[in-house]
């Protein structure tokens, strides 16, 4: 239990490293400050350009990685077995990476919205649900334009998928469950500017200009 509570606490730490907030740092701004408000990298892109969105994207994604990857197989003790060595251990991780990315203690608990964190901890999890994942977000994205909406449906469509094809583990499942939960109350405010018609919107990766 005590190693368990050590590797989550690690976990939520390294989440708690916000891509666009560091960053920001070295450009003396707070992204949280402008367009969208959110610090993540669909609004590092609009607000600060290319190169540092992908800055922001390697870092989300990368700490969500180590934590389900790297932290969760870390030998605190030297035991050779240890019998926290579970899929659960590997899900808490990535889930503590997750809610550190959405509340980092390093920046006053505003962060972002973690999807980006979530690829990363499937990467190390389930690499092809992950692919999977990515691919309903670009085929949402091409046809509305909406990153939110793709964001949303992605996630959604993850444990659905998991279930279709009734292979998995139920720590993995159960951490698609609430990822999907998790990110529509993230996404909330999204849902509000598409119900409302005034989400922000790429015209640009449409499929339809693409057509024209």
């Amino acid at each position: 239990m005590i190693e368990l509570i050590i590797k989550v606490a690690v976990s939520y730490l390294l989440g708690s490293i916000s891509g666009s907030l560091l960053l920001g740092k070295f450009r003396d701004v707070d992204i949280r400050s402008q367009g969208s408000g959110n610090a993540g990298g669909t609004n590092a892109l609009r607000t600060q350009g290319v190169w540092f969105a992908l800055g922001v994207i390697v870092i989300d994604i990368g700490k969500g990685a180590l934590a389900a990857g790297l932290v969760s197989n870390w030998d605190m003790f030297n035991s050779s077995a240890n019998s926290l060595q579970l899929p659960w251990l590997a899900v808490s991780c990535g889930l503590a990476a997750v809610a550190g990315h959405i509340w980092p203690i390093f920046f006053s608990f505003r962060g972002g919205k973690g999807a980006g964190t979530v690829v990363g901890v499937l990467a190390v999890l389930a690499p092809l649900l992950m692919a999977g994942m990515i691919f309903i977000w670009l085929l949402v994205m091409i046809i509305t334009g909406y990153v939110g909406l793709a964001t949303i449906i992605a996630a959604a469509a993850v444990p659905l998928i998991m279930v279709l094809f009734g292979d998995s583990t139920v720590a993995l499942l159960s951490f698609t469950v609430l990822i999907a939960a998790l990110m529509l109350w993230t996404h909330r405010s999204n849902i509000q500017r598409l119900l409302q018609g005034t989400e922000n919107r790429f015209e640009r990766v449409r499929i339809k200009n693409w057509l024209r």
